[in-house]
């Protein structure tokens, strides 16, 4: 779930180079990071992965039967890794190896809407709110008898992690959230951008049409494709790292899920009123009390900093910047991603 106001600095920068949508104006300039603020050296996307995840699991949990990826030992401390959209468990697949090999159990879940996670229900609410998919994971947890665990995501994985870290602290060992602070607040998504940020919100406010939804159904492959592109202009992924990736858009409920969240966000679609008090939390932008590291990247524009956000955390806490790294931070720079888990675990 991609930040607007990070988004469109993203956007404006392909617009200016490439005149995607046939628009050409002038990239959206953010200010490069301080070194206080953290910046180590520019860093250069990984190429193509040789690794591999081994046969998926399946379980029940909760609303849905979940697939996953584990890896490591079964008894070592686990570390669940969320990823966003446009992306899938792929987004983890050199992660992963890294953090099994110091012992740690790796749980890599299909959000709802993604690969091989399924609703058990055929008229459950296809419900993409931040809250209900942050209880997916509290289900997963349960459901693999998880007391607590080390939570690290990115875009909606981010807010995912966050979400279960602020409202139920005790399952959460450490945190690890590229971008930082993502809790939604849907008054503060009501306000206006400047036009120029406005533009980088098109693909949002294109899923709020019916037009939208047909383009979305019929053009997912090449649609999130082009978000890979705008969003991690320096990463130089091959076809096939997309097209596997790609293909857990092919979920009978993916559309459904992308265009709730997306709408929800921007109140023009309704959520779950069983969930009303969990989002009334959430919407007082409660602070995050677990260890924490952030993530900043190219990507974040002004915001990599960090400086924005840092209120949000009252326990132990660092920031990382990524120069040279896109949005899909754990798949461009695997190695940092995983360093900066077990550092959280261990601060």
């Amino acid at each position: 779930m991609i930040n607007r106001r990070r988004f469109s600095q993203a956007f404006a920068a392909v617009v200016a180079t490439a005149s995607v949508a046939g628009c050409a104006a002038p990239p959206e300039t953010a200010p490069a990071a301080s070194a206080a603020a953290g910046t180590g050296p520019t860093l250069v996307p990984v190429g193509p992965s040789k690794n591999a995840f081994g046969p998926l699991k399946q379980v029940n949990a909760g609303v849905l039967n979940i697939g996953y990826a584990e890896s490591g030992p079964a008894d070592g401390p686990v570390v669940i890794c969320l990823h966003g959209w446009p992306y899938d468990i792929q987004s983890y697949v050199d992660v992963a190896p890294l953090l099994a090999a110091a012992g740690y159990r790796v749980i890599v879940p299909y959000l709802r809407g993604y690969g091989t996670t399924r609703f058990l229900g055929a008229d459950t609410f296809r419900n993409g709110q931040q809250a209900v998919v942050a209880l997916d994971i509290i289900a997963l947890m349960d459901a693999l008898k998880i007391e607590k665990a080390v939570l690290a995501g990115f875009d909606w994985g981010a807010r995912t992690a966050g979400v279960l870290a602020a409202l139920w602290p005790q399952r959460c060992k450490a945190l690890v959230s590229v971008s930082g602070y993502l809790i939604t607040s849907l008054k503060a998504n009501l306000q206006p951008l400047p036009p120029r940020a406005e533009l980088g919100w098109w693909y949002q406010y294109y899923f709020s049409t019916e037009r939208g939804v047909l383009g979305y159904t019929q053009n997912r492959h090449d649609f999130n494709k082009l978000i890979w592109k705008i969003v991690s202009p320096r990463w130089n992924f091959d076809d096939a790292t997309y097209d596997r990736t790609a293909a857990s858009f092919d979920n009978p409920d993916h559309v459904a899920v992308v265009i709730h969240n997306y709408r929800w966000r921007l109140s023009l679609a309704k959520g779950d009123p069983r969930y009303d008090d969990l989002e009334q939390k959430l919407a007082a932008a409660p602070v995050i009390t677990v260890p924490t590291i952030t993530i900043g990247s190219d990507f974040d524009g002004a915001a990599a900093s960090g400086e924005g956000y840092r209120k949000q955390f009252s326990g132990p806490y660092s920031h990382r910047v990524f120069t040279g790294i896109g949005h899909n931070v754990p798949q461009e720079a695997p190695q940092e991603f995983a360093k900066a888990v077990m550092d959280a675990d261990h601060s």
